[in-house]
């Protein structure tokens, strides 16, 4: 149970590795890409998940999706466990949960029609008639703000933001409890961006959908979410309210992704810079993964890694985060 109702998904100690040879006489070595994620989502909320490419983002968004099984951990959706399931239980499973591209028009079948691919998912999962199926589509394509002669058109006749709200339109036909949107609106202007955000924040209201929200921009997480996660090398590193980690960051990783992100107020005297690049997954530091970038580090980060623990509200995978932030 969420502090904010029933879960309508829950991840516990998700892991997905995967095995990688360098050359064709060297070892086999293991890429964690996911390496120990957990939450709780409650219908209506917005979990957003951020950090820089190569931190697991987009491998969670296809164990979420279950495009991909988990090496390890489990994965609840409305209370059934997808981690173990049988093929035809993972099919319905996967009504239930649904995605949205970063590229509109890479997801989208070019030699079809509009209203083709949005009746497809009724199609393959519902005992619904052609009569039906259109009129739900029609619906919903009003609904996301599409006219009734878009219906018969072709994906390249639109424009980003017009295929985008249709990639939305089809992640929500067959009603899920779950929509995972893995950089939705990045290929979009900004003015167009905020429609999109608004008119995903509509729909949640009306149909109580839940969003886990995969972006590396804080301007937009900053608007939709109500929790955040952050992730760096495969692991969260600070998870808890939006509001607390965005006001008072306890992690040396999410000040720097906050100093880093545009903002007004450029004289900000508290910003820390990020520096050095992201380790290898194939040798990742030992002890805190972060402990080679980050300037609290000291002897103890560079030996043991910091298990999540509760600081001011919200979960931090650091020694020191006591006198971090505040």
């Amino acid at each position: 149970m969420s502090a904010h109702g029933p879960a309508v998904l829950e991840a516990v100690d998700l892991c997905r590795h995967y095995p990688v040879r360098r050359g064709l006489l060297q070892p086999v070595q293991t890429v964690r890409a996911l390496d120990g994620v957990s939450f709780t989502l409650a219908a209506g909320r917005t979990l957003a998940v951020v950090g820089e490419s190569g931190c697991g983002k987009s491998t969670l968004a296809r164990l979420l999706t279950l495009i991909e099984a988990p090496t390890s951990g489990a994965l609840a959706l409305l209370g059934d466990d997808c981690s173990a399931s049988t093929a035809a239980q993972r099919r319905e499973a996967q009504r239930r949960v649904q995605m949205v591209f970063q590229n509109p028009y890479g997801s989208l079948n070019p030699r079809q029609k509009i209203g083709a691919i949005l009746a497809e998912p009724l199609k393959i999962h519902t005992k619904l008639d052609a009569a039906a199926r259109e009129a739900a589509v029609r619906a919903l394509m009003t609904r996301v703000g599409l006219r009734p002669e878009h219906h018969d058109r072709y994906p390249h006749m639109f424009s980003g933001g017009q295929r985008q709200r249709v990639a939305i339109a089809r992640a929500l036909m067959l009603r899920p409890a779950v929509v995972v949107a893995d950089e939705p609106v990045s290929a979009l202007d900004v003015s167009i961006q905020a429609q999109v955000l608004n008119l995903l924040l509509e729909l949640q209201e009306e149909t109580g959908v839940a969003y886990v929200f995969i972006s590396h921009d804080l301007a937009v997480v900053r608007h939709i979410a109500d929790e955040v996660l952050v992730m760096y090398l495969g692991r969260a590193v600070e998870q808890g309210p939006a509001d607390a980690v965005f006001s008072a960051p306890r992690h040396p990783y999410t000040r720097a992704l906050l100093a880093a992100a545009p903002r007004l107020d450029a004289g900000d005297s508290e910003r820390v810079p990020l520096r050095g690049e992201l380790p290898s997954p194939l040798s990742p530091p030992a002890g805190c993964a972060f402990h080679t970038r980050c300037p609290f580090a000291d002897g103890e980060c560079a030996q043991s890694r910091p298990a999540p623990r509760i600081v001011d509200g919200r979960l931090v995978a650091c020694h020191h985060a006591e006198r971090i932030g505040g």
